[in-house]
């Protein structure tokens, strides 16, 4: 089915349908340490070198909570408005974990560490929502079983055994795939704002899976879910919802050759856009959950809670109000600069040295990222190299038309790249790039251009004003951008006016 096709059925269907999606994100936590072991949390290693007796499940082998791990989710549950419980137990999900030794995951069932909250999303056409969430909790990763081409056998890697991850479980509250987007967008940028995950869907350090059903419009009750596993962007995650959402109405719309639409697993192929059933879903039964007898309660005190909200970072929807508000930014320049949070921080930073705030967003939005996507530059390295001090300096240079706006850009701002020992007027001295608002030493250049385009006269005098613009452009070009834009127009007007 080509990606057109797919796209009629949809819209055919939502005409009959609503569609029903939440969803479940797994986000690895960028500890030292596993959850329950000293043991490496390191992607990229040799296989199986992140182990030790207690990743293997030796007999007499005792696992130990990670500090960290409940920090980390604490934080997310702060930033997303959830109640945290105070007091926690952990749970053993027993299932068939061929890469987990223990043959059980160690996660919280009852007790979940965070409840409630939600995820505010803005939409394309300018629309907001807050999406529930169910519960946030803390659990530890399986290994990883891997299948190389043209082997019979299979391979584990025990690496991602016992790794920290927090599940966070949306209600069932998403109405399109567009929305499971911008919620997961939303996640991942939060993830990354509290520096507790790197957000990764290639690697698999954030993973999700989609619940998903239909009912017909105005239908009240919910109809059998299906969950769909092994997606591993944003873009698939939104075609698997399409193509299972249609997939669902064909087989209501057509029982008797279809069948019905089951509770399953069913894994996402990104190659042909198509899901294919894993196996029949599992209900919570079939995990068997009785407490971790390994692990003592955990409590969480106020003012360990407290401790950690007083030390919560600036968050992206924070950040967009002050910049569309303080900053009087549009929505489409704000969500650029908010998408990273080191670019967020430096521009906010900016804007207490340089009170022109939308030059602020251009330089950065436009400059900077352009010059850095081109040249393989990190926004560390950038940083580093120009402070906001120093940015501030070149934004004023070209508000005070000392060096036109075409020199810094194109000039100035790789010359300060690759000399940091000297501030932007320095380095604009040394280039020879400060302009020139000298009408004596501007004329005479105007003169000459106006001069070598005799026809060109004529025809502006004779009405066609827009070629003021190509006659300074070639004075520009003549000053080697050194006249000043304002001066230089100005005297182009009056010589033009003295040979009518």
């Amino acid at each position: 089915m080509t990606a057109q096709e797919l796209q009629t059925k949809l819209d055919k269907s939502l005409e009959k349908y609503e569609i029903v999606i939440g969803l479940e994100v797994h986000a690895q936590l960028l500890t030292h340490t596993k959850a329950y072991s000293s043991d490496p949390n390191e992607y990229g290693n040799a296989p199986n070198t992140n182990v030790s007796v207690i990743t293997l499940a030796h007999p007499g082998t005792l696992p130990k909570c990670n500090k960290k791990v409940l920090e980390y989710a604490i934080k997310m549950g702060v930033a997303c408005g959830c109640d945290i419980t105070e007091y926690n137990i952990f749970d053993r999900k027993n299932y068939f974990y061929p890469d987990l030794p223990k043959g059980y995951q160690i996660t919280q069932d009852k007790t979940p560490i965070c409840r409630g909250g939600f995820i505010k999303i803005t939409l394309p056409n300018g629309d907001e929502k807050s999406l529930e969430l169910t519960r946030i909790h803390m659990e530890e990763d399986a290994g990883k079983s891997m299948h190389l081409a043209a082997e019979v056998d299979t391979l584990v890697d025990l690496n991602r055994a016992g790794v920290p991850l927090i599940e966070i479980v949306s209600e069932p509250v998403m109405r399109s795939s567009e929305e499971a987007y911008y919620y997961l967008q939303e996640v991942r940028r939060m993830l990354r704002y509290l520096e507790i995950c790197d957000g990764n869907m290639e690697e698999g350090s954030m993973r999700c899976d989609a619940n998903v059903s239909v009912r017909l419009i105005g239908e009240k009750e919910f109809r059998n879910r299906v969950e769909v596993k092994n997606m591993n962007s944003f873009r698939n995650v939104q075609r698997a919802i399409d193509f299972e959402v249609v997939r669902q109405v064909e087989f209501y719309e057509n029982p008797e050759t279809e069948g019905e639409v089951y509770a399953e697993t069913r894994m996402f192929d990104a190659n042909t856009g198509n899901t294919y059933s894993l196996r029949a879903k599992e209900t919570l039964n079939d995990y068997r959950y009785f407490p971790e007898p390994d692990l003592q309660p955990l409590v969480v005190t106020e003012e360990y809670l407290q401790s950690i909200k007083a030390a919560l970072p600036a968050l992206p929807r924070e950040l967009k109000e002050r910049f569309m508000k303080t900053y009087e930014l549009s929505e489409y320049d704000t969500n650029i600069l908010i998408d990273d949070k080191e670019t967020a921080l430096y521009f906010d930073e900016l804007c207490q040295k340089n009170k022109n705030y939308k030059a602020a967003s251009n330089w950065i939005t436009n400059i900077v990222k352009s010059y850095l996507n081109e040249n393989k530059i990190s926004f560390s390295d950038f940083s580093s190299k120009i402070d906001t001090d120093k940015m501030a300096q070149l934004i004023e240079l070209v508000d005070s038309n000392k060096v036109s706006f075409a020199l810094a850009a194109q000039k100035l701002f790789p010359a300060l790249i690759e000399d940091t020992t000297k501030s932007p007027e320095e380095k604009a001295k040394e280039l020879d790039m400060i302009q020139s608002s000298d009408e004596d030493s501007i004329l005479p250049i105007v003169k000459e251009v106006l001069a070598q385009f005799p026809d060109k006269v004529a025809a502006y005098n004779g009405g066609k004003v827009g070629l003021l613009g190509m006659f300074m452009g070639q004075v520009m070009k003549k000053s080697k951008g050194k006249a000043d834009p304002k001066v230089a127009s100005t005297l182009i007007e009056q010589e033009l006016e003295k040979m009518k």
